[in-house]
C-alpha cells in the first residue's frame, strides 16, 4: 500500500489558479502537475469560494465560519 501524498498550500493555490485559466483540461493539467484530476476540481473549487468569501467582508465570513472570523472584522 502506498504512502497519501500531501501538497502544500502553495502548490494547491498555483495548480488552482493555472486550471482556473481554463488553458487546459483538468485531465492535461493532472498529468502535468501528477495529481488526479478529481483534486485538481476541487482546489479550483476551494478557490473560487475563498476568493467570494474574501469579497464577502467581515459579517458575511461571521455568518460563514462563526465568531472566529471576528479576527477579519
Amino acid at each position: 500500500m502506498s504512502k497519501r501524498r500531501k501538497f502544500s498550500a502553495e502548490f494547491k493555490a498555483k495548480v488552482a489558479l493555472e486550471a482556473l485559466t481554463g488553458e487546459l483540461t483538468l485531465t492535461e493539467f493532472a498529468s502535468k502537475y501528477d495529481v488526479h484530476p478529481t483534486m485538481i476540481a476541487d482546489w479550483k473549487r476551494q478557490a473560487k469560494e475563498g476568493m467570494v468569501a474574501s469579497f464577502s467582508g467581515p459579517r458575511a465570513a461571521q455568518e460563514r465560519y462563526g465568531e472566529d472570523a471576528a479576527w477579519n472584522a
